[in-house]
């Protein structure tokens, strides 16, 4: 009797599918269960011909038009023209403090600092002037001698009144916090870190030099946010874990979750009556920018704020279902969904505490207020102040738990059931094969 050739599918009779690909192997140092466990390499499915032609039509059907309406959007909505507004301009200068002395009127509230400028306009950088400082419970930070402080500047006074006290300069322990954040990134992820701190400086470029100028010049802010955060997505994912199988299903499912986050946002909004104003800053933007609408402001914000969760639980969830179907090459899509949605199960129970906790300590010093009231929860719930922390976080978790189905199911379609022939299996399991066929 004939051999027949065992788990060969239709498609298999296609000249091109006819190649085996060989899975590498290493001896991994993991403790597994058992020690005859082998370290199998995930990119072999992104080689596998029948994934190949599942993303392809994906990526053609799905990622290319979206990724081209995007860029085009980009293109018609990029703002021209210099956006400062002369009522709104200020000047900054920086120094450190040299010596205090009590001010003659008030010695208990205030100090008069000599202060040398670091930066300054014109030609004052170098001198030494007065600058009075709040003292004792007028200074929310004590100044020392040898702080380093920022200066509003008042242009045309006098020397002795121009520069006015504004704040602690933070910039030299930023500048160490980002270089220590910088090393660490590096340190774990090593190539991948520093593509990931481009990301990064890519995502802080849209963000300034696109996102927040066409707002202010008046385009629509969600159109804004959708357009701005699907182009930051597709650089980021890209740059990240390369122009793969992989990275394109982690960022269509990135793209449709971050759809419906914007759908849900502008929706909830609406329904709640909010007016934007209750967002920190809102009303000084809306003094100087009139026609700025400020509820789609604040569901852009939304949109913004879910980029970096649902890229992380799309990611996790792709390669998740990747490395199933790598140590499983004939998994049914059924099982591949099946295991994927448990993996993302409980990355989503943690994800979404975070992102909620992470509303719930911005608004903290408003809730201390409410408490301080005695205020009971029902109230404290309908104030916009506190109601618009509440869709912020809810809104952005729904968008994560749509996440993990959509890009475990997108996974499971372009990698389930993949040919045995395609894909070489451990010895051990071929001879048990040939020995059973030929029985």
């Amino acid at each position: 009797m004939a051999k027949r050739t065992v788990g060969r599918r239709r498609a298999d009779t296609k000249p091109n599918r006819g190649r085996r690909l060989e899975i590498p192997r290493g001896h991994g140092h993991g403790h597994g269960h058992g020690h005859g466990s082998e370290v199998i390499d995930t990119s072999v499915v992104d080689s596998d011909a029948v994934v190949a032609r599942r993303v392809r039509i994906v990526v053609a059907g799905v990622l290319i038009p979206l990724i081209a309406a995007a860029v085009i959007a980009m293109i018609v909505l990029w703002p021209g023209g210099d956006l400062k507004i002369a009522a709104a301009e200020q000047t900054g200068a920086s120094g450190t403090v040299v010596s205090l002395k009590a001010c003659p009127e008030t010695p208990a509230d205030c100090d008069e600092a000599t202060v040398k400028l670091r930066s300054a306009p014109g030609s004052d950088k170098g001198l030494e002037v007065p600058v009075e400082v709040p003292k004792g419970k007028n200074a929310a930070v004590e100044i020392k001698a040898g702080d380093r402080i920022i200066l509003g500047v008042q242009k045309g006074a006098a020397i002795a009144d121009r520069y006015q006290y504004v704040d602690h300069d933070r910039s030299i322990p930023l500048i160490w916090l980002a270089v220590i954040f910088a090393i660490a990134v590096i340190a774990l992820s090593r190539w991948r870190g520093v593509a990931a701190l481009g990301a990064l400086g890519i995502t802080a470029l849209t963000l300034t030099q696109f996102i927040l100028p066409a707002i202010l010049k008046g385009s629509n802010p969600l159109l804004v946010a959708v357009v701005g955060g699907s182009v930051i997505m597709v650089i980021a994912l890209y740059l990240t874990h390369g122009i793969n199988a992989q990275s394109s299903v982690a960022l269509a499912g990135t793209i449709a979750s971050l759809g419906l986050t914007a759908f849900l946002g502008w929706g909830f909004v609406k329904l709640s009556a909010f007016s934007g104003l209750a967002s920190d800053g809102a009303s000084a933007v809306k003094a100087y920018v009139p026609g700025l609408d400020l509820t789609g402001l604040l569901v852009a914000g939304i949109v913004i704020g879910s980029l970096g969760v649902l890229d992380d639980v799309t990611v996790t969830q792709a390669s998740a279902v990747w490395e199933l179907s790598a140590a499983n090459p004939a998994a049914s899509r059924a099982s591949l969904i099946g295991a994927g949605l448990r993996i993302g199960r409980a990355h989503v129970a943690s994800v979404v505490n975070t992102l909620v906790l992470a509303y719930a300590g911005a608004a903290l010093p408003i809730l201390m207020v409410f408490a301080i009231g005695g205020v009971s929860t029902g109230y404290l719930l309908s104030t916009e102040i506190v109601a618009v922390e509440v869709v912020r976080g809810l809104v952005g978790s729904l968008g994560i738990i749509a996440a993990v189905p959509l890009t475990t199911a997108l996974a499971a379609m372009a990698v389930a059931d993949r040919s045995r022939d395609l894909v070489g299996v451990p010895e051990s399991v071929a001879g048990a094969g040939e020995s059973a066929v030929s029985g």
